[in-house]
């Protein structure tokens, strides 16, 4: 057996890490305790616990537990156990599904379970490290309680690494936990797989061990799944504050987590146009310049040419008025439709045009009469855009 399944926590008071769900006397415990478990949907980053809480539920219940994987399952095989659920309900008895990396479920999969969920034939319980808002359909998620579980800590991580030293009896210097540690990256079986792996090689952990064996840093970052997006928000946040520092840091973390670095150049475009605009117009030719020189001399070397990007739009002043502007037009184009084109801003090529009016000089109003009035480009203070409008107010 795998050492993390031998580690793996029998009762709530041995789980590591998630007090806030678990800890004193919280409805989870109270449900387990009286077997009285509604359905659940655990959120959480990987080798937090969603699988051992679940495990943990099925030592507690008098309930018939039933586990599925999504990735393996079919909904021949799920409609199979959802019969066996119904008829353990017509005997009185009840059904927990434990359905792991329920995200990987499709939306036709996940509508089978809805009626059985709605009328009590099962207690659903799933596990997913994808944010269930985007991979659970909805009518579950309103069915269920979602409950988050934490990344693991340092704390809690060394917890585990202990139990795991001493089920392996193995010894493990100072400077080799604290690289363990920062390796599993919060995730409990990547850590005790680290060790289980290295407990072969020798009784003995130290530096020296774990850098002759190439041991590799994981970093967590699904290019589709959420923390994808939570980085590239971090990065885009941190430029907006003007904050060189942490931008490069996250700019960092994408690249070396496996991030084309077009991508990034291109998330950088998009910024300097939306973030930073008319504040400072050479943004833009710093992104796009970017842009092409990634692609011209591709990774490692890119990784500078990306950092002078970052800090160059971070130090840039900020303005989203062009964003706004074509927000706002947006805006009365979708409230008033296609209005007529003013006969003053019409193309005239031919006589007939000329003598309806067509490029006619009686009126400067180059928007529609209904909304001639209407601003739409509202400049700011700052940098460039700042001087021309202040230059405008002096003429």
């Amino acid at each position: 057996m795998p050492l993390a399944e031998q580690l793996r926590p029998s009762s709530l008071d041995d789980l590591v890490g998630q007090d806030q769900l678990v800890g004193g006397g919280s409805w989870l415990k109270q449900a387990i305790k009286s077997d009285q478990l509604s359905s659940l949907i655990l959120f959480g980053p990987p080798g937090s616990g969603k699988t051992t809480l679940a495990h943990i539920v099925a030592n507690h219940t008098r309930s018939k537990f039933i586990v599925v994987n999504a990735v393996l399952g079919t909904i021949k095989q799920l409609k199979g156990y959802l019969e066996i659920a119904q008829k353990e309900k017509e005997n009185g008895k009840k059904t927990i599904i434990f359905i792991d990396e329920i995200h990987r479920f499709n939306k036709a999969q996940q509508d089978v379970l809805l009626p059985y969920v709605e009328k009590g034939d099962i207690v659903l319980i799933g596990a997913t490290t994808e944010n269930p808002s985007f991979t659970v359909i909805s009518p579950l998620i309103s069915r269920s309680k979602v409950l988050m579980l934490n990344r693991l800590d340092e704390k809690g991580l060394n917890i585990i690494l202990d139990r795991a030293i001493k089920k392996v009896k193995l010894k493990v210097t100072k400077e080799a936990r604290e690289m363990l540690i920062n390796a599993a990256n919060g995730d409990a079986r990547i850590l005790i797989n680290f060790l289980e792996d290295l407990s072969g090689l020798a009784k003995k952990i130290d530096k020296n061990l774990i850098e002759k064996t190439k041991f590799i840093k994981i970093l967590k970052y699904d290019r589709a799944g959420e923390e994808h997006y939570n980085i590239v928000s971090a990065l885009h946040k941190s430029m907006r504050s003007s904050d060189p520092d942490a931008a490069v840091y996250w700019m960092a973390r994408m690249l070396d987590a496996g991030e084309d670095p077009l991508y990034i150049a291109r998330r950088l475009i998009r910024f300097s146009s939306e973030d930073i605009g008319i504040a400072d117009p050479h943004a833009l030719f710093v992104a796009t310049s970017a842009y092409h020189a990634c692609h011209f001399i591709g990774l490692p070397e890119c990784d500078v040419i990306l950092a002078e990007a970052v800090i160059y739009l971070s130090l840039s002043p900020k303005s989203r008025s062009t964003d706004e502007a074509i927000k706002n037009a947006r805006s009365d184009i979708k409230c008033y439709g296609n209005l007529d084109v003013p006969f003053n801003v019409r193309n005239a090529p031919t006589k007939l045009m000329k003598e309806l009016g067509y490029s006619s000089k009686k009126t400067t109003d180059n928007l529609p009469e209904k909304i001639k009035n209407n601003k739409y480009y509202f400049p700011t203070d700052r940098g460039i855009e700042g001087r021309i409008k202040n230059k405008g107010k002096k003429q």
